[in-house]
């Protein structure tokens, strides 16, 4: 399913679900059209601009390193359209995207998803629970962001996207759940084998793939960073297909994922059963293996 490039750097026995260390629209290039049920996706949000932010009561840089960069307004969005294009084509015809975002760019994303034919059914709010201040004064403090999902299908196709409404709405106490969610950011014990920037809570991304996805199904992150969606996707029985450019995020990764398939709570919540070192954790991975070539 996969050419050699990107490089493969972790995979399941069965080969239904591997980690990638490389481009991601590559990644994609490689796969075939109508084959991906879900891609749930963090892309770069293009905000390092040598401004700071508040990080444990620290004021910190906000720059993530060179993948991050804005390349101006006109070539960011170009950059947009091209890994959305390749989303679209991979996506199955009821297939569905998330992509999480700030106000930095999920306008791009937006106007993208709309420029390719997809059709937006919902912007979640995600309220951050535990947001760091706003250290300027200038504004309100930053504390949501923003999920688009959209589907491939058009209104009224024939092909119907995947949309578990009473499981939602039994999560939610019988209420239909609104598009307001609050979740906390990932915190330190997300964090006990390694820090990502971006790092996304779990929690947040199974919710999503319990919406709009079957066990079994094949979930694709592109900007797979310290793969959470991988985490979230195997823990609740879907496939998963993660790539990122960072050889640093992708041996991270490679940790949690590992960490996972030795039912080792740190790749989860960092609950009981804490790892005894990295070694370990690739040691004894019974039903994962990491590729060395």
């Amino acid at each position: 399913m996969i050419t050699d490039s990107p490089q493969a750097v972790w995979q399941s026995d069965d080969g239904q679900s591997a980690l990638y260390c490389g481009d991601g629209l590559e990644l994609m290039a490689s796969m075939p059209s109508d084959s991906v049920d879900c891609i749930w996706t963090d892309p770069p949000y293009l905000l390092s601009n040598d401004g700071t932010t508040c990080i444990a009561g620290k004021r910190v840089s906000v720059n993530k390193g060179e993948w991050d960069r804005s390349d101006g307004i006109e070539n960011d969005h170009e950059f947009n359209l091209a890994w959305l294009s390749e989303c679209y084509r991979v996506l199955k015809p009821a297939g569905t995207i998330w992509v999480t975002g700030t106000l930095h760019i999920y306008l791009s994303v937006g106007m993208a998803m709309m420029q390719l034919g997809f059709r937006i059914l919902n912007d979640i709010t995600w309220e951050k629970t535990n947001p760091p201040p706003n250290l300027g004064c200038r504004c309100f403090t930053h504390s949501t962001e923003t999920l688009l999902w959209a589907t491939k299908a058009p209104k009224g196709s024939r092909h119907k996207y995947t949309f578990h409404y009473q499981d939602m709405k039994t999560e939610n106490g019988g209420k239909q759940m609104k598009s307001v969610w609050q979740f906390q950011a990932a915190g330190r014990d997300e964090k006990k084998l390694g820090k990502h920037p971006t790092q996304k809570p779990v929690a947040l991304i199974e919710r999503c793939l319990r919406a709009s996805t079957n066990p079994g199904d094949l979930v694709v992150d592109p900007f797979a960073g310290s793969a959470s969606t991988g985490v979230a996707a195997l823990s609740i029985g879907r496939q998963y297909i993660g790539c990122d450019i960072e050889p640093e995020y992708a041996e991270l990764a490679t940790l949690r994922l590992s960490a996972l398939a030795a039912n080792d709570d740190i790749a989860l919540v960092g609950q009981s059963g804490a790892s005894n070192g990295q070694q370990r954790l690739l040691e004894t991975a019974d039903r994962y293996k990491a590729v060395t070539d």
